[in-house]
């Protein structure tokens, strides 16, 4: 690349110098979609999107590509690895979409990867090079997890870049899930993150930091185990979804404090936090100080925030970003620098490098199979 762009500025006349850029860029492809040119036209990535949604239907990945346009550069690309049962004896003709919807039970779907999978290679190279593909369609209570995530890399090598997002607690629906409830305390979840940290996967993982309406000033009650977890794991890159909150777990006494604590420990510095979810983003921009809160904390942390939609299957552009522009008052209230890591470059740094060590990964061992 250095000999040819070097060639290019001293053959080609100055008056020419755009069009040998172009040439560059059409010569190499992967030039092309990593230069800041191109990634500068995008106003934002987003590490937490589902394609699918609780009955497995959704948006066609090329129908999303539109929906993207000009605003999202890439996107962290799953399904829900859960099926909501349509029990005729719960709901009779009435046909569930969503887990509030119904009694009946929630089942893991395995074949969400495969979906997944299929989708992104029935795009070109460059369509493909916005979409970093994750893994999640197995239950993290099964020892046998992480085989199934090794058995989907062999299967689609050069597909997918990470792991999530997979719940373990979850309010209102961890205990809808058919067969043993997901724990921090099942050995299960170690191997998981364990065969993460030896493939390079980065892992996306959903756990509320409390239980729904928890008493005010209680400890909250996950939180002791999802750092023991996390303490165990220090090769394994991981992004704690919703900053631990959800629709009705809402952020414990002194929630900053408590993500501040973990930010600036050392035993925690391979640990990143997204904010995304419509449902938890109300807490964070709820007043003036609560914004200015969360501003103060990622103005600290800057390389420690992701952003992410949470948007499951949306229909249009409007829908897909009302988490990105209800996030407004945060936005204005970021430095220029940490704006651009939070909305962009974190996303880039982090996926970037996973992919590279997943693909390295890949080589190594289908020489093996």
């Amino acid at each position: 690349m250095r000999n040819r762009a070097r060639y290019l500025t001293v053959m080609v006349p100055r008056v020419a110098l755009a069009t040998a850029v172009l040439l560059l860029a059409t010569l190499d492809p992967l030039c092309a979609q990593n230069s800041p040119s191109t990634q500068d036209r995008f106003e934002v990535n987003d590490e937490h999107f589902h394609l699918t949604n609780y009955i497995q239907e959704g948006t066609k990945l090329r129908n999303f590509l539109a929906i993207m346009g000009d605003k999202v550069g890439r996107v962290a690309l799953f399904g829900i690895p859960l099926q909501q049962q349509w029990s005729y004896q719960n709901s009779g003709d009435f046909a569930p979409t969503y887990y509030l919807q119904t009694d009946a039970p929630l089942y893991y779907y395995s074949f969400t990867d495969a979906y997944i999978a299929m989708a992104f290679r029935s795009l070109t190279a460059d369509q493909q090079a916005r979409f970093d593909p994750m893994i999640t369609g197995f239950n993290p209570a099964d020892m046998y997890a992480a085989d199934h995530i090794r058995r989907v890399l062999l299967t689609f090598p050069g597909v997918f870049t990470g792991v999530g997002e997979f719940t373990i607690h979850k309010e209102f629906v961890s205990a809808k899930v058919a067969g043993e409830t997901a724990s921090l305390l099942n050995p299960a979840i170690d191997r998981i993150l364990d065969f993460a940290a030896e493939v390079g996967l980065i892992v996306l993982i959903h756990n509320d930091m409390d239980v729904p309406f928890a008493r005010a000033g209680s400890e909250p009650a996950y939180l002791a185990q999802m750092k023991a977890v996390l303490k165990r794991h220090p090769k394994t890159k991981i992004i704690w979804a919703h900053t631990g909150l959800g629709r009705v777990v809402r952020p414990v006494t002194h929630h900053a404090a408590t993500l501040d604590a973990i930010l600036k420990d050392p035993e925690f510095s391979h640990v990143y936090f997204d904010i995304s979810w419509d449902e938890v983003a109300k807490y964070l921009v709820a007043t003036p100080g609560a914004v200015k809160i969360s501003a103060d904390l990622i103005n600290r942390y800057p390389d420690r925030f992701l952003f992410g939609t949470d948007e499951v299957a949306p229909t249009d552009q409007q829908k897909y970003l009302r988490v990105y522009y209800q996030y407004d008052p945060l936005w204005k209230l970021l430095d220029e620098e940490t704006n651009h890591k939070v909305r962009k470059a974190n996303y880039e740094r982090l996926f970037d490098d996973a992919r590279h060590r997943v693909r390295e990964w890949e080589k190594a061992h289908a020489q093996m199979n």
